[in-house]
């Protein structure tokens, strides 16, 4: 049997890609995998472009694949800097042998025997396209639920790499989820660039749910569902009706996504969110509201072009108002393709720096309060991962990472556990009753 390398760089929609690929690969070419590079007769990078650094590890990626791989072996390179570089990928790496666009994953098979095979076509329809089957997790389904961005924030560059937003018909949706609970899943994580836009165009006539709100409430009714994930909703979407489906559904996890990128109205404006800061606060607010216990994460840019002092201080207004329980934030990176590329009075570097410093440490602070609020609570946690010092390890319904002491019977199981310790980023506990 042949063997494939892939490495998978960026979000969670780029691991499902993945997933796609290694089945297609597995069922109509017969590969296996493997985590010895230089054993394996095809060596397949996912990039990201959503920031600079992504991109140039691509090609530092690419040049020790090129020392490594054993005579014969194929290079393929995917994903969204695969979509926006193109040729210029074998211009300067002419060692590798495809190229083949985060829209274009369904042609895996029909680009590896093609020297020099370029696949970015960002207008190809993949959302009727049935992937054959495979789960990086037993317990845990990625589905995406849509593909490609209508949104045109000006710093992002995925509507240029995935195309149009396109919405994956209903039918299909719930039947992959029939499979993957057949399987063994438990959890359902719905993906989409914006999940809660769903139903924003179909290219066929589908009868089934026709926003994210149905979406949810069809695929709670599959039997074997235990816990519904999503991510990323947009702020904008979240409409009163989301958000009570989204309290008062008991299978969908209490915990939600909400990128800020900005706590300035007027930098929002200028990265084109669609939203104000007043808007963000009421959401988050109206969240908090109907479910309490809810656990917040979102995305934050420092140093975003004419971010002034005022601007950073509206951000860290909203970083005390709602106490995120997770936060991933960084400095602004010029895309291409981009307007805020060109945008003037872009921030030095220097200043993002301390910026990005100043809002990390007081978010450290705030994460360890939230952290041992939890002490004494009693948690669901979905156990997944088996470790060698005799624990093992998973995420409780509002996402928390919770360590306990147990073995290999609880993988795949859903257990209460009073959490009895709290540090930075994980709980420890002891399931209850035992």
């Amino acid at each position: 049997m042949k063997k494939l390398y892939i490495e998978t760089l960026g979000c969670a929609m780029n691991v499902r890609d993945s997933e796609h690929i290694i089945a297609e690969l597995n069922k109509k070419e017969n590969y296996t995998l493997t985590d010895n590079i230089k054993e394996a007769d095809l060596i397949i990078i996912n990039t990201c472009s959503v920031r600079e650094k992504p991109v140039s590890k691509l090609f530092s990626e690419l040049g020790s694949f090129k020392i490594k791989k054993k005579d014969g072996a194929k290079i393929g390179v995917a994903g969204c800097t695969a979509s926006h570089l193109g040729k210029e990928i074998i211009k300067r790496a002419p060692y590798v042998d495809f190229v083949i666009g985060a829209r274009n994953v369904s042609k895996i098979t029909e680009v590896l025997d093609k020297k020099h095979a370029i696949e970015i076509d960002t207008s190809y329809d993949e959302s009727t396209y049935e992937f054959e089957d495979y789960r990086s997790s037993k317990y845990k389904a990625l589905i995406n639920i849509s593909i490609g961005c209508d949104k045109s924030c000006s710093f992002c560059i995925v509507p240029v790499t995935r195309g149009e937003e396109i919405s994956i018909p209903s039918s299909l949706i719930i039947n992959e989820v029939k499979r993957a609970v057949k399987n063994g899943a438990k959890e359902i994580v719905l993906l989409g660039q914006n999940v809660n836009n769903y139903g924003r165009r179909f290219s066929t006539n589908d009868n089934g749910a026709k926003n994210f709100t149905q979406l949810l409430k069809e695929v709670s009714k599959v039997e074997g569902v235990e816990r519904i994930r999503f991510q990323s909703p947009h702020p904008l979407h979240m409409d009163d009706e989301f958000l009570e489906e989204f309290a008062n559904n008991p299978k969908i996890c209490k915990q939600i996504h909400v990128p800020l990128q900005s706590g300035s109205t007027k930098l929002l404006k200028e990265m084109k969110r669609g939203y104000s800061k007043e808007w963000f606060l009421n959401r988050c607010n109206k969240i908090r509201e109907l479910v309490p216990d809810v656990a917040i994460s979102t995305d934050i840019i420092v140093g975003f072009p004419g971010e002034s002092e005022e601007d950073f201080k509206e951000t860290m207004d909203v970083l005390e108002k709602v106490r995120f329980d997770t936060l991933f934030s960084f400095k602004y990176s010029p895309r291409p393709h981009t307007p805020a590329a060109s945008y003037p009075n872009q921030v030095p570097s220097e200043i993002a720096s301390r910026r990005l410093s100043t809002l990390q440490e007081r978010h450290k602070e705030i994460q360890f309060e939230q952290m041992q609020k939890q002490v004494g609570r009693v948690v669901k946690v979905l156990f997944e991962d088996l470790r060698s010092d005799g624990k093992i390890a998973g995420r409780a319904d509002d996402g928390r990472l919770v360590v306990v002491k147990g073995s290999e019977e609880l993988l795949g199981e859903i257990k209460d556990v009073k959490i009895t310790k709290a540090y930075l980023t994980q709980l420890e506990g002891e399931i209850s009753g035992v």
